[in-house]
């Protein structure tokens, strides 16, 4: 071989051995870069997989809370109620005291009606103050309030008229409590 060509061969060849030793310097650095992002993306997944976590466990105990909050609702919904009933009561246990006091009998009796009016008094009101309504029984009969128990003969009804109520009916807003018990005309 040619001096020459052994020149080139030996350029060529610290030329490949720089331009490798060139690439084996860039590959590092990508190389850390690589790992670095992998890392970075790691700790981002860990992170996302805590608040995750985080978020499910808030919702869980949400839920039971609102379970629990919902069924104390319901066992307790009644409570207002029952406060207000509370008055009647009262009225009813100073009736049954005042029989206890010795009174002449017209003069207990009207202690008693007195007491007993009140009681009821005390009732409607509690009932209006919680939508409880009285069923109306004027006019004709309505077979989704009035519940008819018997048919009598009446010269001052038309057929199918209510004569007389024997029990009265109750709506708790517009639902039925109990329908009014009556008598009809034939």
């Amino acid at each position: 071989m040619s001096e020459e060509k052994k020149e080139e061969l030996t350029q060529e060849e610290v030329l490949e051995q720089e331009v490798q030793s060139e690439v084996v310097v860039e590959e590092t650095p990508k190389e850390e870069t690589l790992e670095d992002e992998i890392a970075k993306l790691e700790a981002q997944l860990k992170e996302s997989e805590d608040k995750y976590l985080r978020v499910h466990a808030d919702f869980e105990n949400i839920k039971k809370r609102l379970e629990r909050e919902k069924y104390q609702a319901i066992d307790y919904a009644s409570e207002k109620f029952a406060k207000d009933l509370l008055a009647p009561i009262d009225s009813l246990e100073m009736a049954l005291q005042s029989a206890n006091v010795s009174l002449d009998a017209a003069e207990l009796l009207g202690k008693l009606k007195e007491g007993i009016e009140l009681t009821i008094k005390n009732f409607n009101s509690t009932f209006e103050k919680h939508n409880i309504s009285k069923i109306e029984t004027d006019g004709e009969f309505d077979p989704n309030v009035h519940n008819a128990v018997m048919q009598v003969d009446s010269e001052n009804h038309e057929s199918g008229q209510i004569v007389s109520e024997l029990q009265k009916g109750y709506m708790l807003k517009d639902r039925l409590l109990r329908p009014s018990m009556v008598s009809i005309a034939n």
